[in-house]
């Protein structure tokens, strides 16, 4: 009976050698879950929790993340969807369904950016190079609101309609726990595991003093009506 031998290549070799040097025993990684909340005024529930993002950052270094490609449509004279979360260094493709043409702009986010007009059909497109939150507007139609979150890790959540949510398994150390809401903004506090993963984390934000201000046009001006439904 002929005995099987197997032989691997040098560059095999190295390519094993590295991958179990560099990732995280699976008895290392730390599942995390929990419950975001949100302040309200008095008698006012929250009906848009899933509108959260809940993300981790390592305390110090960077985490790499793997760039992507996503999508806001605009349809019915909304952004679709509202909220965004894309990798830093991620494109989001932004196509106009509707029989008329939108312009879609962000002056305020970390990066400002102008798409111009554009009509049904077409689709145009803007790579997210810098961490932050951008409010996205269409420079036609004062009621359209987005947002985009890009992130600098691969570690991020969507909460559920009841404001549940679970991050992927990380491995023990030191981390940033940032948590966003468009009413309650930005809110960040020190994470480290295995300690933290021991008890469902509790986020909240605060938005009793939220209240709405109607944005600029790209011009910096007040909209105007007159002409807007040409388009």
């Amino acid at each position: 009976m002929r005995s099987l031998r197997l032989s691997f290549s040098p560059d095999f070799l190295v390519a094993a050698l590295f991958v179990a040097v560099c990732l995280p025993r699976v008895s290392d990684a730390q599942m995390l879950s929990g419950q975001l909340t949100i302040l309200e005024k008095d008698g006012v529930r929250s009906p848009d929790l899933a509108n959260a993002v809940v993300w981790i950052e390592p305390a110090s270094g960077t985490a790499a993340a793997a760039r992507t490609t996503a999508q806001i449509a605009m349809e019915g004279k909304q952004f679709v969807p509202h909220v965004e979360v894309v990798t830093v260094g991620s494109t989001v493709n932004y196509p106009n369904h509707d029989p008329f043409r939108h312009n879609v702009f962000s002056k305020s986010g970390p990066t400002e950016f102008d798409l111009d007009l554009y009509g049904r059909g077409q689709a145009r497109q803007f790579q997210f190079d810098r961490s932050g939150v951008y409010p996205i507007f269409c420079n036609i139609h004062a009621r359209m609101v987005a947002y985009v979150v890009a992130i600098a890790s691969p570690w991020s959540a969507r909460p559920g309609a009841d404001g549940r949510f679970e991050l992927p398994a990380l491995p023990s150390g030191n981390y940033t726990l940032k948590f966003w809401h468009e009413r309650g903004g930005l809110s960040t506090r020190p994470l480290t595991l295995p300690a933290d993963a021991a008890t469902p984390l509790q986020v909240q934000l605060d938005a009793r003093t939220y209240r709405v201000v109607q944005h600029k046009n790209k011009f910096g001006s007040t909209y105007t009506t007159t002409g807007s439904e040409r388009y």
